[in-house]
């Protein structure tokens, strides 16, 4: 199997565009989680969000367009034969909601298979690609995907384009189950009670190594291994004790050929819900054991992103291992009693270079990714 290696990513968050203020601001435990202003929300359940700043659309015009031209700006060259891979769970969903008020819109921006071949359009490549569209966990297996056929020799550039908006189709919906926070979401906090959706974008370019060393990029680090599996519990409720996390990250394990014991850090889903956070803990439980190791969420500091959200965390995931630190996790108060001495409000420092990364969705989906350390590539 060949090495997966990363060369470079960009990202935009609410924190504003590129890895250092999202970075700065994360480190600092600060909130990009604000009162909306896109649409009014008094009707709903919450009325906050984190937004990407100063994102706006021409008329008619879906706000994922501007979103992913700030997302692919930030990105540096891509080869023309790179293959392109996009995670999206709605896409230009806003354009929608024009629609159906009888406003100026672009329909075919509002679906998701539409995303591919923009990216490739906008950036002169030869094949557009596909999108998945797998709830939560949808950048989290392209990226799976890309680095699957890079390893297997059916591509050399694989890009993965992850981007979700805050719209008000996706909020009323999540309200309308319940699922939502009055206040900022609090992942694995004992009174946690929801989440606060959020929206982003991270790309990420997968090479193998061969073609990273004749292109001369440099190397942030490697997709060592990934794994999927489906709990078949609920629509949207995942299964108490873990088991198809459990077996994601066993998929993981085997495709890197490593034991749990090499993992340093995790990487969390951590939406704030009571019920993804507690079937999160019971599966690292399983997995690692009585181990105490660093593990965090960023959803209490950027909202959740839903099919944006595991690309961005690959990225976060990158840069802690570089720095051989885990940022916080924003919101937290207190720990519930499985996430005593695992999770935290400060930064935690860790020895090593294998990094989970985990997603969970509606229908049952988990997500894994291990990420390597550049400097073992």
């Amino acid at each position: 199997m060949r090495r997966v290696c990363v060369v470079d990513t960009a990202v935009v968050t609410a924190f504003g565009d590129g890895l250092a203020p999202l970075w700065d601001g994360l480190l600092a435990g600060r909130s990009a989680i604000a009162p909306l202003s896109r649409f009014g929300a008094d009707r709903y359940q919450s009325t906050l969000a984190a937004c990407v700043p100063d994102l706006s659309a021409d008329p008619g015009e879906s706000l994922i367009v501007p979103l992913l031209a700030r997302l692919l700006a930030g990105l540096g060259p891509v080869p023309a034969d790179c293959k392109v891979l996009t995670a999206t769970t709605k896409g230009g969903i806003d354009n929608l909601e024009k629609l159906r008020r009888g406003q100026p819109c672009q329909p075919d921006v509002v679906l998701p298979g539409d995303l591919p071949g923009r990216v490739a359009a906008r950036l002169q490549l030869t094949a557009a690609g596909f999108n998945i569209n797998a709830a939560c966990a949808s950048s989290t297996l392209a990226v799976a995907r890309g680095a699957a056929q890079i390893a297997a020799g059916q591509a050399e550039a694989v890009l993965v384009v992850g981007i979700d908006l805050v719209s008000e189709f996706v909020f009323s919906g999540f309200s309308a189950l319940q699922a939502l926070s009055a206040g900022a979401s609090r992942p694995f906090d004992l009174q946690r009670s929801g989440l606060t959706l959020g929206e982003g974008g991270a790309a990420l370019l997968l090479m193998s190594e061969q073609r990273a060393k004749c292109d001369g990029r440099p190397v942030l680090g490697s997709v060592l291994g990934w794994g999927s599996a489906n709990d078949a519990n609920h629509i949207t409720a995942p299964a108490r004790d873990g088991c198809g996390l459990v077996d994601a990250v066993g998929r993981a394990l085997a495709t890197a050929g490593l034991a749990a014991e090499a993992v340093a850090a995790v990487s969390a889903h951590g939406t704030g819900t009571v019920y993804n956070d507690a079937m999160e803990l019971a599966a690292f439980g399983r997995i690692f054991g009585g181990r105490l190791l660093p593990v965090n969420s960023i959803k209490g500091a950027l909202g959740h992103s839903l099919g944006a959200a595991g690309a961005i965390e690959v990225v976060l995931g990158l840069r802690s291992l570089a720095e051989q630190v885990l940022p916080p996790t924003v919101g937290l108060e207190e720990p519930e009693e499985a996430g005593r001495g695992l999770v935290a409000a400060t930064s935690q420092r860790f020895v090593g270079d294998c990094l989970l990364s985990t997603n969970s969705g509606f229908g049952g989906v988990n997500a894994a990714l291990l990420l390597g350390r550049a400097a073992t590539c």
